[in-house]
């Protein structure tokens, strides 16, 4: 039955719209070459299994760079090269341990935890203090220095499940993460047990970046699982003076030089208008690096190769981007922007894919005008069939956010979100946990959605 499903979307369109007509019938071929003759997931097999975790400055780092730039010159694109980007190098170090200890009503309980990302070490054998649980930064800061001092700070705000966009429940506790470490040292305290930003309940924690305020002391900082930080709130309650110890041995190593990997196809008609998608190709040091994003970088690779294996001649320049440290610098992205601005590069439309691998949704559109937005909405027809039934305003990106300019429309690629969050910066994020299918069905996709921006402009 589904391969009458282009005709079918046809005969639903309006009486004489020949071009919609052919637009359905194009982005029927679209999923069909992605379906059956898709690149993604065997690319994403071996950025993962083989080349593994990615963090920027480090050897696998420089690997994945190398392994894209093949991969996009096999493509036989008319333009593949690297942009010079340098990076920052942390490296986590040693097994990370902390455990509840002298407590008067339970024996010590080791606890799973990770450094964040960019945490300064504890002192070599470790560190131990009281631990005073706070559910946010405004309620430490109530709290004030003299309750806060010499202790460790333990933020224990969980995901708000009501969200049926996990997104949004990751954004409304993320604060504690990035900003909390530096607020508790204001005040005093020796150390933070920050839980995870996680939409499940395991033992898995989840590491990400922390930013140290210019003003403020640097204290180690580490993410606990959502069963620990639940174990640990749960003991607080019965014995308030039980404390935490808490060792690690990260360090801060000196700039890398990496790049961001480019490859390109000229537009036919209009090359000075540039449509950009892509990924990046960095991750956290644990896992494999699959889902946060992986997936977005074979995604954004798979639209250039689409368009090659269909004979396909954009009339705009499409450009696929591989960025490099999204995760604890943005230095790419930003290297990007800066670069496109000297150039005087017209961008006319940013898409990024990092929100993982799973069943297609939509996009997010911040369009420069209202127009704009409309003529994008009004495709929404010849997408729908496809699954793509969520299109709003709100889109972007954190690679593609330098670009922001008030010309250049900003576009977030979104997959089903129910899951994303329950391995998000894990141990747990690995190439098993990709379905192919969904995979290819976003690289098309997106495949789909620049070849009507392609067409038509916005």
């Amino acid at each position: 039955m589904f391969k009458h499903l282009a005709l079918a979307t046809a005969l639903a369109l309006p009486l004489g719209a020949s071009a919609q007509n052919q637009d359905s019938l194009h982005i029927r071929k679209i999923y069909d070459q992605a379906l059956t003759q898709g690149q993604s997931y065997e690319q994403l097999r071996y950025l993962t299994s083989r080349i593994g975790a990615r963090l920027s400055g480090s050897p696998q780092a420089a690997a994945a760079v190398e392994w894209a730039r093949q991969e996009m010159e096999k493509m036989g694109l008319d333009r593949v090269y690297l942009q010079e980007v340098m990076v920052p190098h942390w490296v986590r170090g040693d097994k990370e341990y902390g455990a509840i200890v002298n407590s008067k009503i339970s024996p010590t309980r080791e606890v799973n935890v990770l450094a964040l990302g960019g945490s300064v070490a504890t002192p070599a054998n470790g560190l131990t203090a009281d631990v005073v649980e706070v559910q946010s930064i405004d309620e430490l800061k109530k709290l004030g220095k003299k309750k806060v001092q010499g202790k460790i700070v333990f933020f224990n705000r969980a995901f708000n499940q009501t969200h049926i966009t996990t997104g949004l429940a990751y954004r409304d506790a993320v604060d504690q993460r990035s900003s909390g470490p530096s607020e508790a040292g204001k005040l005093g305290a020796v150390g933070v047990v920050v839980r995870s930003m996680a939409s499940n309940n395991d033992d898995f924690p989840h590491t990400g970046g922390l930013k140290y305020a210019e003003d403020a002391p640097k204290i180690p900082a580490v993410a606990i699982s959502s069963k620990g930080a639940d174990l640990l709130t749960k003991l607080l309650k019965e014995d308030e003076k039980l404390q935490f110890h808490l060792r690690m041995n990260p360090q801060w190593l000196p700039d890398v030089l990496s790049y961001n990997v480019i490859g390109e196809i000229k537009g036919s008609e209009k090359p000075e208008e540039i449509i950009v998608v892509g990924g990046h190709l960095d991750s956290w040091d644990i896992g494999e690096g699959a889902h946060d994003d992986g997936t977005g970088c074979v995604q954004s690779m798979e639209v250039l190769r689409l368009m090659k294996s269909m004979g396909y001649k954009p009339k705009r320049t499409i450009r696929a981007v591989m960025y490099m440290n999204e995760e604890n610098g943005l230095r790419g992205g930003t290297k990007y922007a800066e670069v496109a601005k000297k150039q005087g590069e017209k961008h006319i439309a940013a898409i990024e894919s990092d929100a993982g691998g799973f069943t297609p949704r939509g996009f997010g559109i911040s369009a420069t005008t209202e127009p704009a937005f409309q003529k994008a909405l009004s495709w929404k027809q010849l997408l729908a069939p496809y699954g793509l039934h969520d299109i709003d305003r709100n889109g972007g990106g954190a690679d593609i956010g330098p670009l922001k300019d008030g010309r250049v429309a900003l576009i977030g690629f979104r997959p089903d979100s129910q899951r994303y969050f329950d391995i998000h910066h894990t141990a747990n994020d690995t190439f098993d946990k990709v379905n192919r299918r969904e995979l290819e069905l976003g690289g098309a996709s997106m495949a789909a959605l620049v070849y009507l921006i392609d067409k038509y402009g916005l």
